[in-house]
């Protein structure tokens, strides 16, 4: 057996073990709470990175769950940078998102990086993809490289520190509760939790503000 694949194995318990212990506790307090776009929803935030394979193996869930998200609920993603090795995927999303293809490619590039093994981080591999998939990569240089992508990918090197994000994939809600597989219980445990904290969050607002709430209740 490999080292790297001891390690692995190693990591895989620890996790599982730290799910079966924390099972009856399915989400963390933020300390301290992070601000919020004042929106007027209830605001979910996944943090992730593109080569996490956990996080690929999560979109399914996420998706799912969108199509039944509450009206009164606003979701965000945000790619973590906690290192500077991140900082080419959190560079990837931002540009696609700014050249408008985030929703048609965010998929596709979790598929490149773990079902077709491309790796999307060395730039002239990454510029053969992007002319297979439709995308200039001249356009793609001249985005990246716009104050609008630098603002978000330095924004984004802001929040996972704020937000103390040391794994991924992680979801806050309302930037004061959060909760992970090994908080859940396990990846399917995730989005069932989050709802439960959404629910928490709307009585914790309705208290606060008990005509706002009267006013205004939460449609499918």
């Amino acid at each position: 057996m490999s080292v790297r694949k001891a390690l692995f194995l190693l990591s895989t318990l620890f996790a599982c073990s730290l799910g079966s212990a924390w099972s009856q506790v399915p989400y963390a307090l933020l300390q301290p709470p992070q601000p919020v776009e004042d929106t007027g929803k209830i605001e979910v935030t996944e943090f992730f990175w593109y080569g996490c394979p956990h996080c690929y193996h999560l979109e399914g869930a996420i998706n799912n769950w969108l199509k039944t998200k509450p009206a009164d609920v606003v979701f965000r993603r945000v790619p973590a940078y906690p290192s500077d090795s991140w900082g080419d995927m959190a560079k990837l999303f931002y540009t696609i998102e700014a050249m408008g293809l985030l929703d048609q490619y965010h998929s596709k590039i979790f598929d490149a990086i773990h079902k077709d093994g491309v790796n999307l981080a060395n730039k002239k591999i990454r510029d053969a993809w992007l002319s297979k998939n439709g995308i200039d990569p001249a356009k793609y240089a001249e985005v990246e490289k716009s104050f609008t992508v630098a603002t978000k990918v330095a924004r984004a090197r802001q929040l996972t520190l704020a937000y103390k994000v040391d794994s991924v994939p992680r979801i806050f809600v309302n930037g004061k509760y959060y909760t992970a597989a090994e908080l859940a219980g396990s990846p399917e445990r995730i989005f069932p939790v989050v709802d439960e904290l959404i629910a928490m969050v709307r009585k914790e607002q309705a208290a606060a503000h008990p005509a706002q709430a009267m006013a205004t209740k939460p449609r499918k």
